[in-house]
Order: C-alpha cells, then structure tokens, then sequence
C-alpha cells in the first residue's frame, strides 16, 4: 500500500473495497450523501472545497468565499495560499467577543458563493450551524462545513444542519485512529450532496457486478487531469492517502458506532473535568458557551510562559495563542482527547498551579 493511485485500479480489488467501506463510513458519520477519499489533510480539503463551491453553486455567480473568523488559521492560510490565484475572494466574519462564536446575523450573504463554518471551531467552540446554514440556503450560498470526525458521533452531523444540511464537509481523519508523527502525514476527507457531485475532485469508488454477477469495485467518477482533458477537471490532485484510509476505517470498524460515540463522550467529559480542575486554581475559560474536547483558557501569566516552563518537564500544556495577537497574549488552547486518565489532569494542572506560583515569586 502506498501513497501512489494505482493505474491499474480494478486489478487493486482490496484496495478499493476498503476505500468504498470508508467513504460509506464518512458519509455516514457526517450524514451527507457522497463521500470521496483523495485529499491530503484537511486544510487542502477546505481549499478543494471553496473551488468546488464556485464551481458548483449556479445561484450566485460569484467568487467571494465567506470564512467565519474562528477558522483554524492555519487551515485558512493554506486556503488562502492555494485559491488566490485562481481570483477567489476569502471574507472573514467577526466572532463574538464572549462566546468566541460567529456573530449574528451574517451580513453580505448575498453576494457569497458559500459560508464556511468550523464545527467545533478553532477555540473549542459550538457555532449555531442551523441557524447560519438556514440564512446562507436563503442566501443563495452553498455552506460547507469544517468538522471533527470524533465530534460528529456525538454532535449534529452537517448532514442534519437546519432545514437542508451543509452542502461540502471536509476535515482531517488524524483524530480517526491516526499517530500525530511529528505534525504528519494525515489525511483529509471531503463529503458533498448527490446533487453537486460532479464537481467533486478526486475518485469515488463504486459498488458494481461484474458479467457473471460477482460483486466487484470500480472506480466511477474520475475528475482527475489524468483521466480527462486538463482543461475539464476538477483538480490535479494524483496522490492518496491510501495507508492513512486504511488506518483509519480499521479504527471506524473495530469501535463501530457505538465505540465512536463513547470515545467522544470520554472527551468531552474529560475537558469538563479539566475545567473543574484548572477552576480551583484560578483559571477559567476565556469564552463562554458549550465546548466539545477543546477550549481556550485565559491565564494569569503569559500563555508562551506557561508553555516553556512545563516543556521543561515533559509536559506539553496547549496551544499559545500569542500569534493572534492583542487579547491572546495569556490564551492557551487546550485539547482533551479520550487517551487523557484523572492522573494525567492532576499532573497537568499541578504543573501549571506551580508554575503561576513561580512567575508570581
């Protein structure tokens, strides 16, 4: 198994039956219709996704992409740096200073070829994805949506979002069983309605039978310069991640669905736990409103303080928001994910517990 598309793909009859189960995994958990699996990570998923949002939508022939402001900003100037020459606009919408939330309403809808909504957000947060789908389906802008596999077993999957759903959801599968490695390799998945499916890039395998009745796989749609005229394709992309997919729908198929929801229940109810703990020693929560597995913490010592003095131990504590300049200076993003024990809280919050008390002698 490599990262390489096979040429010779129906010769490859395991190989595309374990990307079938996985596409059919993802459309389930995020409830969309399609699902392919040819992106990198999730950041060149959303950029594919905003291209194919401006090519798909037939309502506003426009090429102005709204991204709500509590986007991962990384995701975001990976976007930006692959959609700015090819004349896509990229408008951020302003967060709401207590609830780290997009403001509402959203203005200037109208003239959008789509919303891009993170769900959770950057900061931990929990958007009102029904309420934003809805006034962007009025709008005459396609949504697309930006979420955390783990949290869609536990939250309203895009799928479901207000009266019609998202239209394009993407994300990373790393949280699908996948090691961190050192900041890679991962993989990115991309869902759409049936309805737009043509604009999609990438493969999509697909269930058939073969002259005598055997069930067989094939692929079915091919948008890939490779495969027709450079000038009609959707994408270049010639690449998979075929070993991380493999990975991660064996990870899908051992928890199943029920395994899935557990996983994100001992999250969420760790990150409550975290907060009760990081409460007795002062520390609160820098935004308001309900949480998944992440949130941001607002210290009584600088975040990048903070962060060095427990490396010191071993301990990696968050994510310093300094980088986001004024407001962010003492923000630290912490993420709890199910591999997270009592112990390994207590150790944590102990460390920063001293090393307030430290920066404060």
């Amino acid at each position: 198994m490599t990262a390489y598309t096979p040429y010779q793909a129906e010769a490859s009859q395991g190989t595309l039956q374990l990307i079938y189960e996985f596409q059919t995994m993802i459309s389930r958990l995020t409830g969309m219709e399609v699902a392919n699996a040819s992106v990198y990570d999730g950041a060149s998923a959303l950029a594919e996704a905003m291209l194919m949002a401006v090519r798909a939508n037939k309502k506003n022939k426009s090429r102005r992409i709204l991204v709500a402001g509590n986007l991962n900003p990384r995701y975001l100037k990976a976007c930006e740096a692959i959609v700015r020459h090819q004349g896509l606009v990229l408008s951020s919408i302003a967060i709401d200073s207590e609830t780290g939330c997009t403001s509402m309403p959203v203005e200037d809808l109208a003239d959008a070829a789509a919303l891009v909504v993170a769900y959770p957000n950057f900061f931990g947060g929990l958007d009102a994805v029904n309420e934003l789908c809805d006034a962007a389906s009025s709008a005459g802008a396609l949504v697309i949506g930006v979420v955390n596999p783990t949290a869609m077993a536990l939250l309203t999957p895009p799928g479901s979002w207000g009266s019609e759903g998202a239209d394009i959801v993407v994300g990373d599968g790393q949280p699908l069983g996948i090691p961190l490695a050192s900041g890679g390799p991962y993989l990115g998945f991309m869902c759409c309605k049936k309805a737009i499916v043509r604009q999609m890039p990438g493969r999509i395998i697909g269930r058939t039978e073969d002259s005598e009745g055997a069930t067989g796989f094939a692929l079915t749609l091919q948008a890939r310069e490779q495969h027709i005229r450079r000038g009609k394709a959707t994408s270049n992309i010639c690449t998979n991640q075929g070993l991380l997919v493999t990975a991660a729908t064996l990870y899908m198929s051992l928890l199943g669905s029920e395994g899935l929801r557990q996983v994100a229940i001992a999250s969420h109810d760790g990150l409550n736990r975290l907060r009760e703990r990081l409460a007795g020693i002062g520390i609160a929560p820098k935004f308001q409103g309900p949480a998944f597995h992440e949130q941001v913490f607002e210290l009584p010592v600088a975040a990048e303080t903070m962060v060095k003095t427990l490396m010191r131990d071993g301990v990696l504590p968050g994510l310093n928001l300094d980088f986001l300049g004024d407001g962010y200076r003492n923000a630290l993003l912490i993420n709890v994910t199910e591999t997270k024990t009592s112990e390994d809280l207590d150790l944590l919050v102990s460390k920063m517990h001293l090393a307030i008390r430290e920066e404060a002698a």
